[in-house]
């Protein structure tokens, strides 16, 4: 594929770094560096302090708690279209991973991909109404009948169920990871690891009671954003069990080298978001270290978790404890097998480039 100047678009919250708890974030981080090393040449919209790979366009100081989401939004995405707008021609193609900067497709004049990392009822309806199809027009969307149209993919099979009959859904790329960065061991602790984003709809109490079920150690990782209401759910639903009589400790805001320790020694992780999640990045991670994942059947996670082979899929917290019971008769090299062969960061910027060449064809295609 020829080299191309690519923008990605990060979300306008928090800096996209390697510490960054958002999956989308760590997804970004990868394909920016994958396209980087290909030879593309790569910047990114994000909140100052991040590090990237390629160049930074800061976008602003990132928000300080979740009232603040919408002021950041339109800071952010104002500074991405003066930008724009005032170096016409500097990018080929703009990647959106922001959840909401294609509505600007317009006014950028830049063919658009965008990724759609969270599950469909995460986004507030009206973002989509704009979509809907002009009057007298079957084939072409009204947001998308002009010079620079946008486009969107999917990151799984289950999420593409629920964008059903959205226009310009081009495709499915699975998120991958860096495998080199989490290597295989066999050797395991005795505790179970929960880890991710603290709040309510990822359900780290009912990891606790899990552990509390199976009389297991558990070990919580995570970062409890300042937005008041994680703050309330994590001093409401979780602190009470960091009293040191149970068996439930707390890693608060892990280094990425934690993570990985944590990762590489658990004996098996623990999925128990009560929301349809549409991928998850830390039972890649886990399985590319040889630690089997256990995870509540929603979403995309029995895309990822092999039931029986590389980890259980559950419906209940009693049946999550009772597969814990039955975690050591999973192999370690069947969850690293899995991973090298879905979940590589080079398989996911491979089926990108392909992605960035068909919006680049289509959009010519609709300029002629």
């Amino acid at each position: 594929m020829m080299r191309l100047s690519i923008l990605f678009v990060a979300y306008p919250l928090l800096p996209v770094t390697e510490e960054s708890a958002g999956g989308a974030e760590q997804v970004l981080l990868t394909v920016e560096r994958e396209m980087n090393a290909a030879g593309h040449c790569t910047s990114v919209a994000a909140p100052d302090g991040s590090r990237v790979t390629g160049e930074l366009l800061a976008t602003g100081p990132p928000a300080r708690a979740l009232d603040e989401y919408e002021l950041r939004e339109r800071e952010h995405n104002a500074r991405v279209v003066d930008y724009l707008q005032s170096h016409p021609g500097q990018f080929d193609l703009i990647h959106d991973m922001s959840g909401s900067f294609f509505r600007h497709s317009r006014e950028c004049g830049i063919p658009m991909l965008a990724t759609l990392h969270l599950p469909r009822s995460f986004y507030e309806p009206t973002l989509f109404e704009a979509l809907a199809e002009a009057p007298g027009n079957s084939t072409m969307n009204s947001i998308f009948n002009s010079p620079s149209p946008g486009f969107f993919n999917c990151v799984s099979a289950a999420q593409t169920q629920t964008f059903a009959g959205l226009p310009n859904l081009i495709g499915v790329v699975q998120n991958g990871i860096a495998l080199e960065q989490f290597p295989f061991t066999r050797d395991k602790g005795g505790y179970v690891l929960w880890l991710g984003r603290i709040c309510e709809e990822k359900a780290p109490h009912l990891a606790v009671a899990v552990s509390r079920c199976a009389g297991v150690p558990l070990v919580l990782a995570g970062q409890v954003y300042p937005f008041r209401y994680h703050l309330d759910y994590f001093e409401r639903e979780v602190r009470p069990y960091l009293n040191g009589r149970s068996q439930v400790k707390l890693v608060d805001t892990p280094l990425a080298s934690q993570k990985l320790d944590l990762l590489r020694h658990a004996r098996a992780l623990l999925l128990t978001s009560t929301a349809e999640e549409t991928s998850s990045l830390v039972a890649m991670e886990a399985m590319a270290c040889g630690t089997p994942v256990v995870a509540f059947r929603r979403g995309a996670f029995a895309e990822i978790v092999s039931h029986a082979e590389t980890g259980f899929i559950v419906d209940t917290v009693q049946e999550m404890a009772a597969a814990l019971g039955a975690i050591d008769c999973i192999a370690p090299e069947n969850c690293r097998e899995r991973a090298q062969r879905f979940f590589s960061a080079c398989r996911m910027a491979q089926e990108y480039e392909e992605l960035y060449r068909r919006v680049l064809t289509s959009a010519n295609e609709l300029a002629a």
